[in-house]
């Protein structure tokens, strides 16, 4: 059994812990923001701005994959569905490689 100040170690770890965190809160912020623009129907509102600036780099790799010209609550909808999926896949698949690095 490796020592716990095994550096490959504590890089498995953290990133079994920091990875899924992030998906996580892509996937959070991306249902908070398509839940706020089913319901806040002014175009000028500050709550949409902001969830358009905090989702923004998460759903431009998502759009660059989808047709030009998709809508945008469509991205927003398929990017929660990516995130989704890349959160729960990583709580299945991270965990397996730090236990098989024991």
């Amino acid at each position: 059994m490796p020592a716990m100040d095994d550096l490959l170690l504590r890089m498995r770890v953290l990133a079994n812990v920091v990875v899924p965190l992030l998906f996580f809160m892509a996937s959070v912020y991306l249902a908070l923001h398509v839940l706020f623009a089913r319901f806040v129907t002014r175009p000028e509102s500050p709550v949409l701005w902001f969830f358009s600036v905090v989702t923004r780099p998460v759903t431009r790799p998502v759009a660059a994959l989808l047709p030009a010209g998709t809508p945008e609550p469509r991205v927003r909808l398929v990017s929660l569905a990516v995130y989704a999926a890349l959160w729960i896949a990583t709580r299945v698949i991270l965990p397996a490689t730090v236990a098989g690095a024991r």
